[in-house]
């Protein structure tokens, strides 16, 4: 494919999760399963949006929503890889954000897949868009590169 990008690497993403694979994770070929990405990259997000106060499962006013998703394969990786999952932001608007990703295998400097997640921020009984606050803004931004 000669118009596709080449791999991210650690460098293009702002902020890192260490997670480690499963034995489970390896499919029939010995690579992780497709799905495991996805399920790396909501890991990944969670996991700093929870440290930024941003992931509320309390009864908050708003909850957070995927509404699309995406993975580009660049390489293989398999259990017992180490991976960095790196975050930054894609964009933002009023009431949706785009976090894009990158997984690293253990130290390699490429990464061997990038996605991205689109999310929105919605009332909890209403379940419409609802803007995005000082703080969620200010965490996002900390994450622009």
């Amino acid at each position: 494919m000669p118009d596709r990008a080449p791999p991210g690497t650690r460098a293009d993403y702002a902020a890192f999760h260490t997670l480690p694979t499963r034995w489970a994770d390896n499919d029939a070929y010995g690579h992780l399963n497709n799905v495991v990405h996805y399920a790396l990259f909501d890991t990944a997000v969670t996991l700093w949006q929870m440290e930024q106060g941003c992931f509320d499962l309390t009864g908050a006013p708003v909850r957070l929503l995927v509404v699309e998703s995406g993975c580009r394969y660049h390489a293989e990786a398999s259990f017992p890889d180490t991976v960095h999952a790196g975050l930054r932001l894609g964009r933002m608007g009023r009431s949706s954000w785009t976090t894009e990703l990158g997984l690293f295998a253990n130290e390699d400097a490429t990464a061997f897949a990038e996605g991205f997640f689109a999310q929105v921020q919605v009332g909890s009984q209403s379940g419409r868009p609802e803007p995005l606050g000082e703080a969620v803004r200010a965490a996002l931004e900390r994450i622009a590169v």
